[in-house]
């Protein structure tokens, strides 16, 4: 291994530029220049590698004891499951690990350490770094983090491994007494593996909370006209729907024009009444504005209770009144 093959954007750690050939004095000089950054403690990087959790993790990788487990946000992403806070797509988090078999918490720079109890079947090797597996790591954050953010997790890991609700289920008993274990159950039966995004499982979980039926987290209906679409927590039986417009999807014109066209074919083929909600439409008072309007939507097309049913009464009711049989003589 030469300088150049270090400097190429795979952390590594001082034993291992010594190996290569880099004298101490020369691995400070390159420091104080600018050509390599810190990561964690006695592990460094190519300045111009991008930051990211991969690289942290590799990093830790190189220097974590055989009992530190990635977990958590940083395990999701790892996964492919980003739950980050929006503040935190620019700036990296500390990389979350905790410590198992007892052993004390990780106090490195960079590293958020904690302990936790972990059986040997809920970690697994993601690139030579131990994390936790995608059930274990979807209920840890559905425990400890918020409700939205939870139930968000749960569907996104559901539907990018296949989990099912009773793999879930099967889970809780492992959870018992765990700070957060009520939230999980709670959340659990109310999940799906058709939510798209963080919002469409938010707009769903905001609905139930008002005390409105849940909607389908997806539903496809063939339009005349148009063909098969797609229509986001749907009420298929009332014609009614909540879709999230977010930026990511629905920034170019192409993609806004689609969307309106597809609407407009839904309400004048078959009467579909869709309200569309924006990022703005997540804060307290529009998406009151928005939950009334779902919930006189929803009070309008579904059909009057009938009357309860009044049947006559005849010879096979026990009730009938009979007759009483006439005196003769």
């Amino acid at each position: 291994m030469s300088e150049l093959t270090l400097l190429g954007g795979q952390p590594f750690t001082t034993a291992m530029a010594v190996a290569a050939g880099l004298s101490r004095g020369r691995l400070r000089y390159l420091r104080e220049t600018g050509v390599v950054r810190h990561v964690l403690h006695d592990v460094y990087v190519a300045a111009s590698a991008p930051d990211s959790l991969w690289l942290r993790a590799r990093a830790a990788a190189l220097v974590l004891p055989a009992h530190a487990v990635v977990s958590d946000r940083c395990a999701a992403w790892l996964h492919g499951i980003d739950v980050l806070d929006l503040a935190e797509q620019d700036l990296i988090p500390q990389l979350e690990v905790v410590s198992v078999a007892g052993k004390e918490r990780s106090r490195r720079t960079g590293i958020y350490g904690g302990q936790r109890d972990l059986p040997g079947c809920d970690v697994m090797v993601v690139e030579g770094v131990n994390v936790t597996t995608p059930i274990r790591t979807a209920c840890d954050i559905a425990c400890l983090r918020g409700r939205y953010r939870a139930i968000a997790t749960i569907d996104a890991f559901r539907r990018s491994f296949g989990l099912t609700e009773q793999d879930f289920l099967r889970m809780l008993p492992r959870f018992a007494k765990r700070r957060g274990v009520k939230q999980l159950r709670e959340l659990i039966p109310l999940s799906s593996d058709d939510a798209d995004s963080q919002p469409e499982s938010w707009i769903r979980l905001m609905i139930h909370d008002e005390g409105l039926p849940m909607p389908a987290a997806q539903v496809w209906v063939e339009v005349p006209g148009w063909g098969r679409a797609r229509i986001e927590n749907a009420y298929e039986h009332l014609r009614t729907a909540v879709e999230y417009d977010g930026e990511e999807h629905h920034t170019l014109t192409a993609d806004r024009d689609h969307d309106r066209d597809r609407r407009a074919a839904l309400r004048d083929a078959l009467g579909w009444h869709i309200i569309v909600v924006r990022k703005d439409g997540l804060a307290a008072q529009p998406r009151d504005m928005w939950l009334r309007e779902l919930r006189a939507k929803i009070a309008e097309r579904t059909p009057a209770t009938p009357p309860k049913r009044i049947y006559s009464r005849g010879p096979d009711d026990p009730n009938y009144p009979r007759r009483r049989p006439r005196r003769t003589g």
